[in-house]
């Protein structure tokens, strides 16, 4: 496939410099000149794709070298750039950041395969022509990368903003397209390492129109676009894996429900989407306003912030008493970090506990730093209903809860943690009848088999439903060996 449009990479020299104002900002400026663009967060972040997805008004794609295969990552992006007038796309961290020595999965590789020009935003608190000693370094740190120009930002004045200036541009040859302020209070309110999420921002409109307004004034955002529309064509030798995937066959479309409100809302747009293309009748429900879990096949819940609505959560006994019923008839669920959190007996927030699904009698706290953070790799040695034994699955987790000490002990475990935390720093995906559910976010790009396997245990389930309506019959409960939990039959703990 040939991408010949306009393509720009906003990256930074450190994390928290602003990419993602500037990148908002310019979305929001260019939806306003009448451009269609396609927005991409480089990394695993949701909270960031939320802003830039109302800036834009477009669905906002991850890009993650680490999460993605490369041939699903040139696909997901050739084939989503292709449909609007071109495409922005925010780094995460700095420009060479990666999980390992090579950079392998950094901003950096990322802007060279898709040989998009970056724009280096950089936080000028503090200091003066030391910025243009650090872009001289990315520039002779690798030469392939093409830094075409340079946004300062938190400037703190017209002979601040000089000096830089100047430095950047006699030193690097590089443009400076714009110079933002210092802005008292910010415009996006924060958490933990991250903004809060526009779900959660009753302002969210207002807030992304006032970083236009302001990148507007101070960023020269035509000139930006003009280094865009310069980003060659190139071909990328890659099939469209989402339209390549072979479809599921059934006599019935089976009906794959998904909590989505604002305690839970973390999805990348392709796992829904590979769902849909593959059969799957999705359904949207939420377990903050809906009183009873809708009729599904399978239910897919994302992580989100389970802990900022535990008291709504807990006051929906409904949801929470159908959910729980729906796993013992042997309802396939698979849950994300907050979905697994719900998924619990009790969620502890400032020490005070408040009842969720109950589906595992496990109780999880919220602590005040992250437990987990980070890429992870977790290797499948134990049979569950989605994953084959001996496959190596990449992900991503941050969660601030834990269970409490000991509690895990007894359950069943799908995976062994080779890198990252999981739910006890060992182990991760706990297992309960037809139930997976672990801390890590997996993307489908990556983990090819994953929603095939989602809609095969849909498509038995409803099977099994039909077939035990006909006979009247209570289907079987077996134990799994060697632990204290149950399954719904022998054939849902191993694919088939």
């Amino acid at each position: 496939m040939i991408v010949d449009r306009p393509r720009i990479v906003f990256s930074a020299l450190r994390g928290n410099a602003g990419k993602t104002f500037l990148t908002v900002g310019m979305g929001a400026c260019l939806r306003h000149r009448g451009k269609t663009v396609s927005p991409f967060k480089k990394g695993p972040d949701y909270i960031d794709s939320a802003w830039l997805e109302i800036a834009t008004g477009r669905p906002c794609y991850n890009l993650d070298l680490f999460l993605m295969e490369q041939e699903g990552l040139i696909s997901s992006f050739s084939v989503r750039v292709q449909q609007t007038d071109g495409a922005l796309v925010e780094g995460n961290r700095g420009l060479f950041d990666s999980m390992d020595r090579e950079g392998s999965y950094s901003t950096a590789e990322l802007a060279k395969l898709l040989q998009a020009p970056v724009i280096l935003v950089v936080d000028c608190s503090m200091t003066t022509r030391t910025a243009a000693a650090m872009i001289l370094g990315c520039q002779h740190f690798d030469p392939q990368v093409a830094i075409r120009g340079v946004v300062l930002n938190r400037i703190g004045g017209a002979r601040h903003e000089s000096v830089i200036r100047s430095a950047i541009e006699d030193r690097c040859s590089v443009p400076v397209l714009g110079a933002i302020p210092k802005i008292k209070g910010g415009i996006f309110p924060e958490r933990h390492m991250g903004l809060v999420p526009p779900r959660e921002h009753p302002g969210a409109a207002r807030a992304v129109d006032e970083a236009a307004c302001i990148v507007d004034r101070y960023v020269d955002v035509d000139r930006l676009w003009e280094i865009a529309q310069g980003a060659p064509a190139v071909y990328f030798d890659a099939p469209d894996r989402i339209e390549a995937e072979q479809f599921v066959h059934s006599s019935k479309q089976p009906r794959i429900g998904f909590i989505r409100d604002s305690a839970f809302w973390f999805y990348y747009p392709e796992n829904l989407e590979v769902l849909e293309k593959l059969g799957a009748s999705l359904v949207e429900c939420s377990a903050l306003h809906d009183r009873e879990l809708p009729p599904v096949d399978a239910l897919y819940i994302g992580g989100g912030f389970p802990e900022t609505h535990a008291s709504s959560l807990a006051q929906n006994t409904g949801f929470r008493k159908s959910l729980r019923e729906a796993v013992e008839t042997g309802l396939p669920v698979y849950a994300e970090c907050g979905g697994l959190m719900y998924l619990g007996q009790e969620l502890i927030v400032e020490e005070k506990a408040f009842p969720m699904a109950g589906v595992f009698p496990l109780r999880f706290v919220i602590d005040g730093s992250p437990q987990g953070h980070g890429y992870t790799i977790l290797e499948v040695d134990t049979p569950n209903p989605y994953f084959p034994t001996g496959e190596v699955l990449h992900g991503h987790e941050f969660h601030y809860s834990r269970i409490l000490d000991g509690e895990e002990k007894g359950f069943a475990f799908a995976f062994n943690v080779r890198r990252g935390y999981g739910i006890q720093g060992r182990r991760d995906g706990l297992c309960y009848k037809n139930v997976l559910a672990t801390y890590s976010h997996l993307h489908a790009t990556g983990a090819k088999g994953w929603a095939k396997a989602i809609l095969e245990q849909a498509i038995s389930y409803n099977q099994r439903k039909m077939l035990s309506a006909r006979s009247n019959e209570t289907p079987v409960v077996t134990d799994i060996p060697g632990t204290s939990r149950r399954v719904f039959s022998p054939e849902l703990i191993s694919l088939p």
